[in-house]
């Protein structure tokens, strides 16, 4: 594995995650970053609010919806931490409604265990992997494998149980950004649950990450997800911090 970093604080690290799954375009408003990406999923399509905007909070507050008006996307800003806590304020004033507080876990990367199924990994997302990965429940929209493949360095996990035609029993997405893995999209089959497949895509992540030097991992669950959290708390996982959307209504 690669040499030991410094723990990040919530900034370095939420800026570490926007590189591991970055939108379609981006642009800046000081210190902001806004992202793009065809309206698939929040991370992609949100101002990270992290930072001195360069003006004050409603006029960046305007600028952020004008941003997403110009692009026919909801207004929509992420808002992690403390650190955000005069912006929200701002957000809150402006009538942009807040979602639920999502969790970023983090956990040292130990890459040794080997995973109790085969486990593939494509440096692109074929079709059994999209057909496998439900964001929120959903089917991914047509632009959902560009914003998936869009980061610097990334892996596509898959777990195959029966033979195709049949959907993969479990799948996940790792990226690595600055001696970081990122965890995403890990998604098991309602039929092949309990079984310890999620436990298999993230060691075989893992192992993938060490190989490039990664030494940490993080991952974004949502607050309420009781059994993701169980899970991942028994793998060592620790709280970082929370972030929250706000999104313009309408």
């Amino acid at each position: 594995m690669g040499q030991k970093r410094s723990p990040l604080g919530v900034v370095d690290l939420e800026l570490v995650a926007a590189r591991g799954w970055p939108g379609l375009e981006s642009g800046r408003l000081g210190d902001w970053l806004l992202r793009a990406g065809g309206g698939f999923t929040g991370r992609a399509n949100s101002a990270l609010v992290v930072g001195d905007p360069g003006t004050t909070l409603p006029e960046a507050v305007d600028a952020v919806a004008r941003w997403y008006d110009d692009r026919g996307l909801q207004p929509c800003a992420q808002l992690p931490g403390r650190q955000s806590r005069a912006a929200d304020e701002a957000f809150t004033a402006a009538g942009w409604e807040r979602d639920a507080d999502v969790l970023v876990l983090t956990a040292p990367l130990t890459g040794t265990a080997v995973p109790g199924v085969p486990v593939d990994l494509s440096p692109t997302p074929d079709d059994a992997w999209l057909a496998g990965y439900r964001y929120r429940g959903a089917e991914l929209p047509a632009v959902a494998r560009e914003v998936l493949t869009r980061a610097e360095d990334v892996t596509f996990a898959s777990v195959r149980l029966t033979p195709a035609p049949a959907p993969l029993a479990a799948v996940a997405r790792g990226a690595v950004s600055d001696g970081w893995l990122g965890v995403t999209a890990v998604t098991v089959d309602e039929r092949h649950r309990r079984r310890g497949l999620a436990t298999a895509v993230m060691s075989a992540l893992q192992g993938w990450a060490a190989g490039r030097g990664a030494t940490s991992v993080y991952l974004q669950v949502l607050a309420d997800n009781a059994p993701a959290l169980a899970l991942y708390r028994r793998a060592g996982f620790i709280e970082h911090h929370r972030y929250h959307y706000r999104r313009r209504p309408g």
